[in-house]
């Protein structure tokens, strides 16, 4: 009974472990198939999906810069030029992270030597930050980590505040290069290549990088461009700078220029030429296509556009003739100041222009400098756009020609020069008593009380000792009207940034009125000066002077693509008499004896010339821009001079102003003048 129980009782265990197993097995079945159908969907109905998401790409444009163009004078000597440099460059992409542009740098430190002085502050704390993470870390609280209403930026600039001068002195030496590079690479954009170095690479760092290339993933050697004047510092300042690879887009005008397509690293004109020309200089940019793949790895690249280099500047400047006036200036200027010139003795300016066209064939200012204790003589061109000055009695042209139109004097009218007696001021007068003179020898002999008596026929009073003159402040808006006419006293339209108008003075009490008509009141700048006796020398036309002649299109021949054109802003309203008058006196200045300028050109070479013109000393008192204070105890003096020539039909006409003599009789701005003229014809002859 025991063993039927048990066999019974085996069987049962047996059955139930058969029914288990076929279970399990069903299960796996299932479970196969189930795999084997989703298989199949993936392959047969999402396949063509999952195939075009693994070979996905983007494409994207990239934009390159061409040369910028070359500037010519006027005779078609190559000015500024684009030399050819070896560059070591670097293009990242977009998966590169920073710790692989540190190794990256780290590598090229030991290849190439790289200039850290422009590293600031900011640049060796975010230095600091990648190559300390640890204790970049320790610079934020564990609160402030878990504080979620602080961004990313938020703690970044926490930990670069708290970066002190400790942590950035254990910075070694050879760790500068690297920060240098590094720098520098993290300027580029993804697939555009950044320059690293492009000045003074050596044919040993252009070998050494070469050869391991392979080791520097990224980095390139390439061909690039730096400008190069071929006249070194002659008219340096006017033709301006250009921003370097490493500064790239000026910050002041970031915006500008980005919202003209620039990138933030392209080279652009900083200043004067090279930044009121920017537009045609540039050029236009290479474009190219790219494909990248899902992983930011480069595919292809395609060239679309190879875009043009800049296009070419024809200047109206002869490069020779500035030359020679800088020259001029330079040894008139030295010679001036050790024999007599004085202490606040330390510039000089002069212009030359055609009067008839407006084109500035030389411009030209010089500037003493104490360098250790030793005077250096440096550019100050810009200083005849942007520095004004009273310029004495070469403004009674317009004086005259005032008094003409408004009726206050006519033609041959003359007038004794004499000691006025103002009540409330004190004596004036000419540098001698002249007696009975016309408007012409009032100009010839640079009669101050001729132009005295001008202005008082304007307020339609006649001399009389110790009379009263009334306040008319429409008088000086009268003559300030028709100096504008000439150029002074508003902008001549110059095609540089920055030019000055000149300051008018605020009083309006009458003897000041008197002043101004012998240029001693208001300021005006030597090319001011220069655009009002072209006016006179042409016949009335008050012509916008320039500095560019041509465009040119970028090839090897001179195929111009745009010429400048005369542009006349404004025709005297006046008699052609009333010119012809004054053009009379001013020969006599330079052709007669007795003219203020005769002793100096009456003899060969100079009487050749045909020179028309006028001199000017003003008294003024100098003004020190780094101490703040104006010598008022010492008085001094600014001597110009103006001319035009040949008389009879002007072809040049020039402006020269040496501010702060101590003497009025000092022949500085005479000598200029003399060597101004003699180079202008020396060189026509050649």
């Amino acid at each position: 009974m025991m063993k039927k129980q048990r066999k019974k009782e085996e069987k049962k265990v047996k059955y139930t472990n058969v029914i288990r197993l076929n279970l399990l097995f069903f299960i796996v079945f299932v479970l196969f198939v189930a795999l084997i159908l989703r298989l199949a969907v993936v392959q047969i109905l999402d396949g063509e999906k999952y195939s075009r998401d693994a070979s996905a790409t983007t494409h994207r444009v990239v934009k390159t810069s061409n040369p910028r163009g070359k500037i010519y004078d006027r005779k078609h000597r190559i000015i500024v030029d684009n030399e050819s440099t070896y560059a070591i460059v670097y293009s990242k992409e977009e998966k590169t992270t920073t710790k692989e542009m540190l190794d990256i740098a780290r590598k090229l430190s030991q290849l190439i030597q790289l200039d850290t002085n422009k590293l600031t502050e900011r640049d060796l704390k975010d230095y600091w930050i990648v190559t300390r993470p640890e204790q970049a870390v320790e610079k934020i609280s564990p609160k402030e980590w878990k504080d979620t209403t602080k961004s990313d930026q938020d703690l970044y600039k926490l930990q670069l505040e708290r970066i002190n001068s400790k942590d950035l002195a254990a910075i070694d030496k050879n760790e500068l290069e690297v920060a240098a590079i590094l720098r520098e690479m993290k300027k580029g954009y993804a697939y555009s290549s950044q320059i690293i170095k492009n000045k003074g690479v050596t044919d040993t760092e252009v070998a050494v990088v070469s050869e391991q290339l392979n080791e520097l993933p990224g980095v390139d050697i390439s061909i690039d461009w730096n400008r190069k004047y071929n006249y070194n510092d002659v008219f340096r300042s006017v033709l301006g700078n250009v921003s370097s690879s490493e500064d790239g887009l000026p910050s002041d005008k970031l915006e500008d220029f980005l919202s003209k397509g620039y990138s933030r690293n392209d080279r652009v004109g900083k200043s004067q030429i090279e930044l009121q020309y920017e537009d045609l200089l540039q050029g236009e940019k290479s474009v190219s296509e790219i494909e990248m793949s899902k992983d930011g790895d480069l595919l292809y690249k395609k060239v679309i556009n190879e875009g043009k280099v800049g296009k070419n500047l024809v200047l109206t400047i002869d490069m020779e003739l500035q030359k020679k006036v800088e020259e001029v200036l330079t040894k008139e200027l030295v010679m001036a100041k050790n024999n007599g010139g004085g202490e606040f003795l330390n510039s000089a300016f002069a212009v030359v222009m055609n009067p008839q066209t407006g084109e500035v064939l030389s411009m030209s200012g010089k500037k003493l400098e104490n360098v250790n204790g030793k005077i250096k003589v440096i550019d100050h061109a810009l200083g005849t756009i942007n520095s004004s000055f009273e310029m004495g009695s070469s403004v009674k042209g317009a004086t005259i020609l005032t008094g003409f139109e408004t009726g206050s004097i006519k033609p041959k009218q003359q007038f004794l020069d004499e000691p006025i007696y103002i009540k409330g001021t004190k004596v004036k007068k000419s540098v001698s008593t002249m007696g009975m003179l016309n408007d012409q020898t009032a100009l010839q002999r640079s009669s101050n009380v001729y132009m005295f008596k001008v202005a008082m026929a304007m307020f339609g009073k006649t001399y009389y000792k110790d009379m009263k003159l009334p306040i008319k402040p429409e008088a000086f808006n009268t003559f300030r009207y028709y100096f504008n006419q000439f150029g002074l006293g508003i902008r001549t339209g110059i095609d540089l940034p920055n030019e000055a108008a000149g300051l008018p003075g605020n009083k309006y009490d009458p003897g000041y009125l008197l002043d101004f008509t012998i240029g001693q009141y208001d300021t005006y700048t030597p090319i001011q000066l220069t655009q009002y006796i072209s006016t006179i020398a042409n016949g009335g036309y008050r012509v916008q002077p320039h500095l560019l002649k041509e465009v040119l299109n970028p090839s090897d021949g001179m195929e111009v693509y745009k010429s400048v054109e005369t542009k006349v802003l404004n025709k005297l309203d006046m008699k052609q008499s009333y010119i012809e008058r004054v053009q009379e006196g001013f020969r006599k200045v330079y052709q007669e004896p007795g003219g203020t300028a005769y002793s100096y050109f009456s003899q060969p070479p100079y009487n050749e010339y045909k020179l028309a013109g006028k001199t000017g000393t003003a008294q003024s008192f100098y003004y020190d821009p780094v101490k703040k204070y104006l010598y008022k105890e010492q008085p001094t003096y600014n001597l110009t001079l103006v001319g035009y020539a040949p008389y009879d039909h002007p072809e040049i006409a020039f402006s020269v102003v040496v501010p702060n003599t101590k003497t009025d009789s000092h022949p500085v701005n005479k000598r200029i003048g003399q060597g101004i003229i003699k180079a202008y014809f020396d060189l026509k002859k050649e």
